[in-house]
């Protein structure tokens, strides 16, 4: 069994932006194919594993990760042969000037290019270079050249590698690499109870929708859905809780846009963490959206909750994370579905 960073190493460093997943199912199923009795791939991209269980508990579990990343897509070619790119997904625009990337399946290297700054009038710098001001640069001469190396509809991902920054790693799209890199460990594991569904999901950043349809073809009794959310623990000029601090342990959401989490599975992960001794958080505000918007309204319902592993910098080219989150992220979950009853998802 591989270790946790050697897998989140693997993962981090795979290109494979909403729609465009191939590449991490391909890396994902040697991971899984001698610990799982079922892989298979659905209509929209989804894989989805089973991992039969004991038969002890009648229970159909659904655990989901998301494997894509926010990018970027060709949409046009100037005449000087550089590419025009729209953002999917959340990126701030801030980050784009001079950014290094990867275009397409060849992975051509290319610059977000800007102009030079000894050319940028003053008032330029007060303000954000919009993306229709900038291209990307892969060194075509011709608008011909690039629409040969990089058609219309082409994506682009971070050409950031995995590395560590003293006690910490950093990485690109550890949302939700990180929660990949946990469901892989709770289907490399033991056995369960019960049959547990892992699905890698596609196009999450982009509408939840992988999710949705997997969600309504498995018909699970319960679902966890594993994120990798904001860690923004750093120094503020308001007097406001971070949403989640890194070393912490792993951040429950309670609610965010799209779900509020069923109390029950709430009360189930803080009980077996303080049972456990693993540190958490909660998730501060309800912000942002994760799969589990979209299980819980599957068919008659699907009783969800959130976890996820504290990142900074998520939707950037870099994030950070303790490997320590990550490593109690798996604790729990692992102590919590054995945790899991029928009769605890009752509804009274």
């Amino acid at each position: 069994m591989e270790s946790l960073l050697t897998v989140l190493h693997t993962l981090s460093d795979v290109v494979a932006p909403s729609s465009h997943e191939i590449e991490m199912r391909r890396v994902l199923r040697p991971l899984l194919a001698e610990h799982v009795d079922e892989l298979r791939v659905d209509a929209l991209g989804n894989l989805i594993a089973l991992k039969r269980g004991t038969g002890a508990v009648p229970l159909r579990v659904m655990v989901a990760a998301h494997m894509d990343e926010v990018g970027l897509m060709v949409m046009d070619h100037t005449g000087e042969g550089h590419l025009r790119v729209k953002t999917f997904g959340s990126i701030d625009e801030r980050l784009l000037p001079g950014l290094q990337v990867l275009v397409g399946p060849e992975q051509l290297p290319g610059v977000m290019g800007v102009q030079a700054v000894h050319r940028t009038k003053a008032d330029s710098f007060e303000r954000v270079t919009p993306l229709d001001s900038l291209v990307v640069d892969i060194g075509a001469a011709s608008k011909d050249e690039a629409a040969r190396l990089a058609p219309v509809g082409t994506v682009i991902g971070f050409a950031t590698r995995f590395h560590e920054v003293g006690t910490l790693v950093a990485g690109k799209a550890l949302d939700d690499r990180a929660g990949c890199t946990t469901l892989v460990s709770l289907l490399q594991g033991e056995r369960f109870p019960f049959d547990l569904y892992g699905v890698f999901t596609v196009q999450e950043e982009v509408g939840l929708r992988g999710a949705q349809v997997a969600a309504y073809a498995l018909e699970p009794d319960v679902a966890l859905a594993l994120e990798g959310t904001i860690a923004d623990d750093l120094p503020k000029d308001e007097d406001s809780s971070p949403t989640t601090t890194l070393g912490q342990g792993p951040a429950i959401t309670v609610m965010d846009r799209a779900v509020i989490a069923d109390p029950r599975l709430v009360q189930l992960l803080v009980q077996t963490a303080q049972a456990e001794g693993i540190p958490y958080q909660f998730k501060q505000p309800g912000i942002g959206s994760t799969d589990a918007g979209t299980i819980h309204r599957a068919r008659g319902g699907v009783p969800s909750v959130t976890v996820a592993v504290p990142c900074r910098y998520i939707h950037s080219p870099v994030s950070l994370l303790d490997p320590r989150d990550l490593e109690w992220t798996v604790h729990l979950l692992q102590a919590a579905l054995r945790r899991l009853t029928p009769e605890l998802l009752q509804v009274v």
